[in-house]
């Protein structure tokens, strides 16, 4: 914010850029300083500040930070009777015409994930190109000092780019070294490499630095030109005018009670590992906290099927990960963390967003990333003292809930499999155990 004040004083404009103690007091600050005839402001990305925005009579104009509209979503929906992801990011390809052939998606498929699920690589495991930080300037020291009593974690490196022109160097950066390799390992985990080739963009979407229609168009130029493999650029088109975009839509259509929403009545306080990394020995959950300790980030899959996964399996309170992730992330904001935490990762909406909840055990995270190897916990056991809190916890979900998920097609069969288990009694009588140990902070 203090950049691009800057930044428009510098093109001429007359700014004010006050601190106060809400919004809402900023406003009236300015009001009785300057008494303008109006106030025209962009349409806030939250429910909150929008009401805050009626309440206080300002005027709104439509954002450009995404590319469908909660008006041209209704459309969508209206001509359907259930609405899926895929369905949406079809329709968004096809209005938007991003790689396409007059009616059909380029390569004759719009749906290259098959090819984009693989594990870490088993050789070469530091092939991608390292994102390059800029040195901290004047600015960024007095923000860090302004803000440090209120914050955790480590101080800023320079990893994050806080202006529009940096953020444009950080676009091509991604466009030219590691989008050609984005795809088919954009789901793997390592512990010797946070980054892999992901964009790390989603900050500058998030913000406004950067908008997705100049970011897809940039993906279709390296495409065309045949830099980059077509697997690679639809995975990351889908994540920006698919997930991304509805997710938005999703927000704005089921919000504001659907961020209390609690359908497995998860009542565990948010766990001491979340903010104490150390306090584990759980070598996924390690990694993937201390990447948000150190960095403020953690890509989708640590999010999804680590972190999240976890808190499902563990029966903590959604509305307190929702907050968690919220307050830790570099991209984090209450439209984005809402139905990704609530819905995707937690189930807390009972289905509304996600077909299935998103549960799995150790065999997952050993088939996806090298935690494993050397972890404390023994992803092929289920009971006893070594035995790993994912693995354990799984079966013990599906164990809880079989009534609500033995109807579900998607997870009914992991359901069967939970009960047909010899030695249920003593997973169940395990997973106390764990979930003892994590309350005390000894997991």
């Amino acid at each position: 914010m203090r950049r691009f004040a800057a930044e428009l004083r510098e093109a001429g404009f007359k700014v004010d850029y006050r601190f106060a103690e809400s919004m809402r007091e900023g406003v009236q600050l300015h009001r009785d300083e300057f008494s303008p005839s109006q106030i025209i402001v962009t349409e806030p990305n939250s429910f909150a500040a929008r009401e805050l925005v009626s309440a206080l009579s300002l005027q709104s104009v439509k954002s450009n930070q995404f590319l469908c509209h909660h008006d041209e979503y209704a459309s969508f929906c209206a001509t359907r009777k259930t609405v899926k992801m895929e369905d949406f990011y079809r329709w968004q390809r096809k209005r938007l015409d991003v790689m396409m052939d007059g009616d059909d998606p380029f390569g004759g498929r719009w749906n290259f994930d098959e090819e984009n699920r693989q594990g870490p690589p088993k050789t070469d495991q530091d092939r991608w190109p390292k994102p390059k930080p800029v040195a901290l300037d004047a600015l960024d020291a007095e923000v860090v000092a302004d803000v440090s009593s209120n914050s955790w974690g480590q101080p800023p490196t320079g990893q994050w780019a806080t202006s529009r022109t940096e953020a444009l160097v950080r676009m091509k950066y991604f466009m030219k070294n590691n989008l050609p390799m984005f795809g088919e390992h954009e789901d793997a985990m390592l512990k010797s490499n946070w980054h892999l080739a992901h964009s790390l963009l989603s900050p500058y979407l998030n913000l406004g630095l950067l908008l997705p229609g100049e970011v897809i168009a940039a993906v279709v130029k390296e495409f065309e030109a045949g830099k980059v493999p077509i697997n690679c650029a639809e995975g990351f088109i889908r994540q920006v005018i698919g997930w991304r975009e509805y997710m938005w839509n999703c927000y704005w259509q089921w919000m504001p009670k659907y961020k209390s929403m609690n359908a497995l009545d998860a009542r565990r306080d948010l766990p001491k590992l979340f903010t104490k990394p150390d306090a584990t020995s759980m070598s996924c959950m390690k990694s993937a906290l201390d990447g948000v300790y150190q960095r403020s980030y953690a890509h989708h899959i640590e999010r999804l099927m680590v972190l999240g996964n976890f808190a499902l399996i563990a029966g903590v309170n959604p509305q307190q990960i929702t907050d968690w992730m919220w307050n830790s992330f570099v991209d984090a904001a209450e439209w984005v963390m809402v139905p990704n935490v609530v819905g995707m990762s937690q189930y807390a909406d009972g289905g509304m967003l996600a077909t299935k909840p998103y549960a799995s055990g150790g065999a997952y995270i050993d088939r996806m990333s090298d935690h494993c190897k050397g972890c404390r916990y023994d992803r092929k056991q289920r009971v006893g003292p070594d035995a790993c809190p994912f693995t354990v916890l799984y079966w013990d979900f599906f164990l809880r809930h079989e009534k609500l998920f033995a109807k579900n097609p998607r997870v009914a069969r992991q359901v069967r499999a939970a009960q047909q288990l010899s030695d249920s009694a003593k997973v169940r009588e395990t997973a106390v155990s764990i979930l003892a140990r994590l309350d005390k902070g000894e997991l």
